[in-house]
């Protein structure tokens, strides 16, 4: 359902409708990647700009210290962390947090694929959000 007071609701809701469908299609227990490719085929289907694997710089202080790779950057707006674990736990949403923080975006999702009913959380950068709002009102 898209609800208007979400950012990007169209996206993640047609994202989450793919990652739903290849979860009921291949179930849960396989390793991640194996997600992520049929989550590419799915999101090729409903022709959705995406890039995978995703090579995003990591900065600290102003200063480039590293790299890492988001699973999915749809529309160029919308980061997507996936998981292949039977249970989700503090440390993969602060992981998934941090890399929204980290790539400069402000909404994403953590799909976990690993429990037998498809999981997914959505992100929001709250310091990105925040300093829109102080924007709007200044």
């Amino acid at each position: 359902m898209i609800k208007e007071e979400y950012k990007y609701s169209a996206i993640t809701e047609k994202i989450i409708g793919c990652a739903m469908k290849v979860h009921n299609t291949l179930g849960n227990g396989f390793q991640e990647v194996i997600y992520q490719r049929a989550l590419a085929i799915e999101l090729g289907k409903i022709n959705i700009n995406y890039a995978r694997e995703v090579e995003m710089p990591i900065h600290y202080d102003d200063q480039e210290i590293g790299t890492r790779r988001v699973d999915f950057l749809v529309e160029a707006k919308v980061l997507v962390e996936l998981k292949a674990l039977t249970l989700l736990e503090d440390v993969h949403l602060a992981q998934a947090l941090n890399y929204l923080e980290a790539f400069d975006l402000e909404v994403g999702l953590l799909i976990n694929f690993g429990a037998r009913k498809l999981e997914f959380k959505r992100l929001t950068n709250e310091r990105k959000h925040l300093a829109k709002q102080e924007t709007k009102t200044s």
